[in-house]
């Protein structure tokens, strides 16, 4: 099944591509074409000693201790420049300091590849992620207006649509197989080098537009060398936020994310990476997890600090997009019941979690766009549950912008909220 490509560039569409491929090649022990890549503001209450002799606290007195806690981290200005033009360098934007990125940036290789996306992005901010935000803005300003935590298993370095949909976001927990990979040293690279890896990239972009979201050993074999880090980078860039820090960290056996200094020789720890960013007119910085892990049961048992880390982030927003559907099966029951334990709210198309698991007496569900059946790799998924009620429902809105699996036609997505 082929979607329409007339209304756009053959790049835009390797880069829409790129977001339906890049959620991870999911998470899963078999292999399945698109393996797609598989976490609220919390009061606390001051309490004061019972008895004779007690003082009361001022609200003035309060707001005072808490203005003084937790200074923001300091931002190394010179690394934090120097890997937002890495960044920029990657996503085809020019960079308007001086500097050793920007001669880079005078090659006719760099001006011709960085020409092409900016005419493809633009192709795909009309087409798609204007959309994406006008739909965010309206059903979930709310859900997220006290910067959550979002939670996206299996998604691989699909960054962009994290970030489109919930944009308040203080922390991003994202989950996926492929490994980390590094940034690409550009400072360093010979003219020639420079110039291949450029086209690399349009290659690799090329090559998932061939195949849509269906993943081929050729671009597993791309994205196991690559590593997810160029792509979160080509994404932060392109999305206007400031990259100031990256670090490789671990999840030991507490739970806590460590750097791999800290971590030292300890071979179960969970790689991941942390990226700290500023979005456009901001100061303060957010944070980006991403880790390389397995989501199924046993991969699980074998890490189990994994749900520790996630248990530390309060009520997370989840998100699930063209997730294979591993939660189907009761091999990736245990990731499952940990989003319904945690989560505050789960936004999911119907590749996520199947609607028979949702208890009503504890999530309210409310569906958008419309439901018809899987892309025919998944119809043995079929929900004849969750399609009575598109057919039955005549208020739900539809979507103006595709999304999951069958991005060009007939998307859905379920919001979950939790009742109590």
């Amino acid at each position: 099944m082929k979607p329409k490509t007339s209304q756009f560039s053959s790049f835009f569409l390797s880069i829409f591509g790129l977001l339906l491929l890049v959620q991870g090649c999911a998470n899963t022990s078999t292999p399945v074409a698109s393996e797609s890549a598989q976490v609220s503001s919390q009061t606390s209450t001051e309490v004061t000693p019972e008895g004779e002799g007690r003082q009361e606290v001022s609200a003035a007195e309060i707001k005072a201790s808490e203005t003084k806690a937790d200074p923001a981290p300091k931002i190394d200005r010179a690394k934090a420049d120097k890997l937002t033009g890495n960044a920029k360098f990657i996503a085809g934007i020019k960079v308007e300091k001086e500097g050793a990125i920007a001669e880079l940036q005078k090659s006719n290789a760099w001006l011709n590849y960085s020409q092409t996306l900016d005419n493809s992005w633009s192709a795909l901010e009309a087409q798609q992620l204007s959309k994406v935000r006008r739909w965010s803005d309206k059903q979930l300003q709310s859900i997220q207006a006290n910067a959550p935590t979002i939670f996206y298993p299996f998604s691989g370095p699909d960054f962009l649509y994290a970030y489109s949909l919930f944009p308040q976001g203080s922390n991003y927990i994202m989950v996926g197989l492929e490994p980390l990979g590094s940034i690409p040293d550009f400072e360093n690279m010979s003219e020639g080098a420079k110039a291949q890896k450029l086209q690399e990239i349009q290659q690799s972009l090329y090559a998932i537009l061939q195949f849509s979201f269906f993943r081929t050993k050729s671009m597993a074999q791309d994205l196991a060398e690559k590593g997810v880090i160029p792509i979160l980078l080509f994404f932060m860039a392109r999305t206007n936020n400031e990259v100031v820090d990256i670090q490789y960290v671990g999840i030991d056996e507490s739970g806590e994310a460590r750097s791999l200094d800290d971590i030292g020789d300890n071979t179960n720890a969970i790689p991941g990476v942390k990226i700290a960013f500023i979005p456009e007119g901001e100061t303060e910085p957010r944070s980006l997890y991403y880790f390389s892990t397995d989501l199924s049961n046993s991969g699980l048992a074998n890490t189990p600090q994994f749900e520790k880390f996630v248990k530390q982030f309060d009520n997370p927003i989840t998100y699930l997009k063209a997730a294979s559907y591993l939660m189907y099966n009761e091999s990736f029951s245990q990731i499952r019941d940990l989003i319904f334990a945690q989560s505050s709210h789960i936004l999911q198309d119907d590749s996520g979690i199947p609607l028979r698991n949702f208890d009503r007496e504890q999530w309210e569900l409310d569906f958008y766009g419309t439901y018809i059946a899987p892309i025919d790799l998944f119809k043995n998924r079929y929900q004849p549950e969750l399609r009575e009620i598109y057919q039955s429902d005549s208020s739900i809105e539809p979507l103006d912008f595709g999304i999951g699996y069958k991005y060009y036609q007939d998307s859905n997505l379920m919001l979950a909220t939790r009742t109590n």
